[in-house]
């Protein structure tokens, strides 16, 4: 996946450039965006677009993408959520640049999302129709997997969930994780000329990603710190054995969805084996 990498790290500079003139807000957007993540969801993105293999742009949709990852970290480490003062080795975004500016480039990245969707659709136009109906349908899946039914509720929950069931615990997972592979996966689906009538199914190939990846991580979170018995946390719930057998559930669900998708190909079975590796033993 290094050469997808590679491709939208070279985008998001050209991306914080046109953003306007330099100024404090957008170092704080640099800052942010430019921390070395994995970008796994804007891979994911091209990916898909690439693998359905009629050679549309899909870049400014990845974009988004990672834009709106990135506003959701910088509103997850602030003071009032979950007060964290590293992001990736270095000082979080609001340690760096105070909290008044951290919360301003959280909007500003949010925004710069949409307005990926809106280029997108622009840049579809150049080579097929149903462009517009394409930007509109990820349009609404960025409104609705974003707001209070998505991400939003998902955090909320994370701060103040009701219970320690399982079914919580899922909910939170998918509200606050599986939403933007979810983003992901149409943005990537749509943007690439994929059939909207096959829609439901990259949901759910999203949605056993989403839950895998989130399942595998906290399965390392617990095992790491076993005395640490977080209510949010469905290993330390379900018991790490039973969040393993979970895990390896959704992952053969998410192969399964890819191949009944045509995108079961080299690069995506790439992602399989990351994922499958992701999860401790």
């Amino acid at each position: 996946m290094q050469h997808y990498r590679d491709r939208i790290e070279a985008e998001l500079l050209k991306a914080v450039e046109r953003m306007g003139e330099k100024s404090r807000l957008r170092d704080a957007c640099e800052y942010a965006l430019m921390t070395g993540g994995k970008r796994l969801r804007p891979i994911l993105v091209l990916m898909i677009a690439d693998a359905i293999g009629l050679g549309f742009d899909a870049m400014p949709s990845a974009l988004s993408v990672e834009f709106f990852h990135t506003a959701s970290l910088i509103a997850d480490d602030l003071p009032c959520m979950d007060d964290d003062d590293e992001r990736r080795s270095r000082p979080s975004l609001h340690k760096a640049f105070g909290e008044g500016a951290s919360i301003l480039a959280s909007y500003t990245l949010i925004a710069e999302g949409y307005g990926g969707i809106y280029e997108n659709g622009q840049k579809m136009k150049e080579m097929a129709a149903g462009a517009d109906a394409a930007a509109l349908l990820c349009l609404e899946a960025a409104t609705r997997c974003a707001g209070i039914n998505g991400a939003t509720n998902g955090q909320f929950l994370d701060l103040n969930p009701p219970d320690s069931s399982l079914e919580t615990i899922r909910k939170i997972i998918y509200q606050k994780t599986v939403t933007l592979f979810e983003i992901t996966f149409i943005f990537g689906w749509l943007f690439g000329g994929g059939n909207p009538a096959s829609l439901e199914a990259v949901k759910q190939c999203a949605y056993h990603l989403g839950m895998a990846f989130q399942i595998a991580d906290d399965l390392e979170d617990h095992l790491q710190d076993a005395s640490q018995k977080s209510e949010i946390n469905i290993a330390s719930v379900c018991g790490a054995e039973k969040a393993a057998f979970l895990f390896e559930e959704e992952r053969q669900g998410f192969v399964s969805r890819l191949q009944e998708l045509g995108l079961w190909n080299a690069s995506f079975r790439e992602v399989a084996e990351w994922l499958r590796a992701l999860a401790p033993t």
